[in-house]
């Protein structure tokens, strides 16, 4: 293995494009922590040190996972690349529904640039909505243990009474994130033609890894490293926890390879003396073709009940319905879980029916010559694929949920971190895992062309 890293860095081509994009990682890693110019740090970190239980804190670390944003930190990479998957996946639900950008998705290559450029458009409207009800909420006064007004902004008011901010600060603060996803946005674009990877999911698994070190420290500094017969976290458990991620690891990787690979048969087609086609292929449908995208859908949307009855019940404390609720969907209850679970499948079945149609592939095979032997070329191939389509996303969507309710089971039975067991399965690691796999491939594709063994070959 080592001698296949020395390769990969002997091609200049190959080392440069990596080096690159380990580059402008580092610029976003830099930028992810430059918190807004007038914003208090201190004052900043201990207000969410004292709001580390409330459920809007919950909330946001949840979707830092998969939004490469630091939304606990008024930082100028806030809001992550979120605005911008959220841009896409509109246009992406658009086309199914929408004539008009249909039709520009079928044009190839120029209706592909109108599609990205009125992605850009709506990305940028977004920004300006998030960013302006994300400092909306965290940029305001807050009565501290002394009773005078407090801010997280340095040196707006301290000890005097009916101050608000001026809309200077927003439009500073506005600006600035939007700028900062903008910019995001453009290092993902850079990678993709300069670097090697996918910028956007490089970005996104940059985030996740780097919580990795702090989640770990977190979970050694409260084992114990001797026997405790699993009333803490001791040595047996440190073992346990171990085990546990080689095996899901090992089982995202095996479910995200996975294939079942429908044969095919070209038509013989005879010219002059030669005979052409007649080859048997196979085409192959991916078992979680959904990918993260249903974790993801079902775990913004669960956030809702949280947060919005939790904000209700500060409002209203008298009103002690509000608290139940915001409780129940803290993602440990029963009915969490379960709700958890019924949208999963429901994604998982919408999304597939989106990005796979069936009457389209049975209408590629036919234009191409090729036929599924039995099943007549059309109408009787399409309603084949959609029916090996609908028992194999039963699967993959049992797998995915497996995945997401593995770190609430370890969290709540070990006693560990909920940081830490995260990174047990959930959207992290399929995002992770998912994202290394693609990149191996593109340095792959590089060796092989240069006639060298692959990665993952022997």
């Amino acid at each position: 293995m080592l001698e296949k890293f020395r390769v990969i860095f002997t091609i200049p081509e190959l080392r440069k494009k990596i080096l690159l994009t380990l580059l402008l990682l580092s610029i976003y890693r830099v930028g992810w922590q430059i918190t807004l110019p007038m914003v208090d740090a201190d004052a900043l970190q201990q207000q969410n040190d004292n709001a580390s239980e409330s459920p809007l804190s919950a909330a946001l670390e949840k979707a830092a996972v998969f939004s490469a944003s630091n939304l606990s930190q008024i930082t100028i990479f806030g809001l992550g690349i979120m605005p911008y998957i959220s841009a896409s996946i509109i246009f992406q639900l658009l086309g199914t529904v929408y004539a008009p950008v249909e039709a520009m998705q079928k044009e190839g290559e120029s209706g592909r640039k109108k599609i990205n450029e009125y992605t850009r458009y709506l990305t940028v409207f977004l920004c300006v909505i998030q960013s302006s009800m994300y400092l909306s909420g965290f940029l305001k006064p807050t009565l501290g243990p002394d009773g005078l007004l407090t801010s997280i902004v340095d040196g707006a008011f301290t000890g005097v009474d009916n101050v608000t901010l001026t809309w200077g600060w927003y439009i500073v603060g506005v600006t600035t994130m939007t700028c900062g996803t903008i910019f995001l946005m453009w290092l993902g674009e850079q990678i993709d033609e300069y670097g090697i990877g996918n910028g956007i999911s490089l970005l996104i698994m940059a985030g996740i890894l780097a919580r990795m070190p702090l989640a770990g420290l977190e979970l050694i500094q409260d084992a114990k490293f001797e026997l405790t017969n699993f009333t803490s976290v001791g040595l047996e458990t440190l073992v346990l926890l171990a085990i546990i991620f080689v095996s899901v690891v090992a089982g995202v990787v095996f479910i995200t390879q996975g294939q079942r690979k429908i044969p095919t048969q070209s038509a013989k087609h005879v010219r002059g003396r030669k005979v052409f086609g007649g080859t048997r292929q196979y085409l192959p449908l991916r078992i979680n073709q959904a990918g993260v995208m249903p974790i993801i859908f079902a775990s913004s949307l669960l956030m809702f009940p949280q947060v919005g009855f939790g904000m209700l019940y500060s409002w209203f404390p008298s009103v002690t319905f509000f608290d139940t609720i915001a409780r129940t969907f803290d993602g440990r209850s029963l009915i969490y879980n379960l709700s958890y679970v019924a949208m999963i499948y429901f994604f998982c079945f919408f999304w597939t029916a989106i990005t796979f149609n069936p009457k389209d592939v049975a209408d590629n095979l036919k234009n191409f010559g090729s036929f599924i032997p039995g099943y007549r070329p059309g109408r009787r191939t399409a309603e084949y694929l959609e029916k090996v389509m609908v028992r194999i996303t039963y699967v993959g969507a049992g797998f995915l949920v497996l995945v997401a309710i593995i770190p609430t089971v370890i969290s709540t039975s070990l006693g560990i971190n909920p940081t830490a067991a995260s990174f047990y399965g959930g959207t992290g690691l399929l995002i992770a895992v998912s994202v290394a796999f693609d990149l191996v491939q593109k340095i792959d594709s590089h060796l092989v062309m240069r006639n060298y063994k692959g990665l993952l070959e022997a």
